[in-house]
């Protein structure tokens, strides 16, 4: 039955692949516009160090390592599971009850479906550009923090993997929920692009904590470069991505299982 599935998936999978890419030019261009938008990302980082030398106390080889891991996890989930932002289409027009009377996983299936492998740019792009900050950081490598450097691209992207499939089912119950997901979605991205310390109070302790976008990259950078938290936070907060990610994937679970339950079909 697993290698059923397995196959179903794959020969899904291969005809959305090859229908992106058969117009050759059109599929180029919108690989390219893609990896232009990381790239205007690291752009407006390098205008603001034009008129500052530092940012919330951070350099800039500093801030474009938080901002790299970050955006590598980002591109990564976004490349696996963005799509999965078409569920309110789905909802609304009532092709949610067609995945649902096939003998797959639904999420599978809208995955699968709505595949857009015009994002490997931003993959490429920014695990590119991680690599290259990393070379020119001044960074003493133990075995500890090469541990850390392999497990935060993994942690981000099941953390962002999490936030997508979370936001998403709120269509369930509310289907014109599109501003509120990419409140979370896209705004965490641009959040967890920056330091912590740029921002203060409530919005900070909220985003950056409760949230959880904090253990993204910000703590894992720290940990890589061995700087102490200029917030005072416990030194072992660097091992928090893992455990974001954790929970992050645990309540996406349970509110994609909620919501299916919750879920009457396009006739109710």
């Amino acid at each position: 039955m697993a290698e059923n599935a397995f196959t179903a998936y794959r020969r899904m999978l291969g005809a959305q692949v090859r229908s992106m890419t058969q117009y050759r030019t059109s599929f180029a261009i919108d690989l390219s516009t893609q990896t232009v938008f990381s790239v205007l990302d690291i752009v407006a980082i390098l205008v603001i160090f034009r008129v500052t030398p530092s940012l919330g106390g951070f350099s800039l080889e500093q801030v474009l390592l938080v901002s790299s891991l970050s955006a590598l996890g980002f591109a990564t989930a976004d490349l696996l599971v963005g799509n999965v932002e078409r569920l309110r289409h789905y909802v609304r027009t009532g092709l949610l009850d067609a995945v649902l009377i096939r003998p797959l996983s639904a999420l599978g299936q809208l995955l699968v479906l709505d595949f857009a492998p015009r994002r490997f740019g931003r993959v490429i792009f920014t695990g590119g550009l991680l690599a290259t900050v990393l070379a020119v950081s001044d960074i003493d490598w133990t075995p500890a923090r090469v541990m850390l450097l392999v497990v935060t691209p993994v942690a981000a992207t099941v953390f962002f993997s999490s936030v997508f499939v979370l936001t998403a089912c709120v269509a369930f119950w509310w289907i014109d929920s599109g501003e509120f997901a990419n409140s979370l979605t896209y705004g965490g991205r641009d959040f967890t692009s920056y330091p912590l310390t740029v921002f203060d109070g409530l919005f900070r302790r909220v985003f950056g904590f409760v949230l959880g976008f904090g253990f993204v990259g910000y703590y894992p950078a720290l940990g890589i470069l061995g700087v102490a938290d200029p917030l005072g936070m416990p030194s072992f907060f660097v091992w928090g991505g893992p455990v974001a990610a954790g929970v992050a994937a645990l309540l996406a679970g349970i509110g994609w299982r909620t919501g299916l339950r919750h879920y009457k079909g396009a006739g109710s």
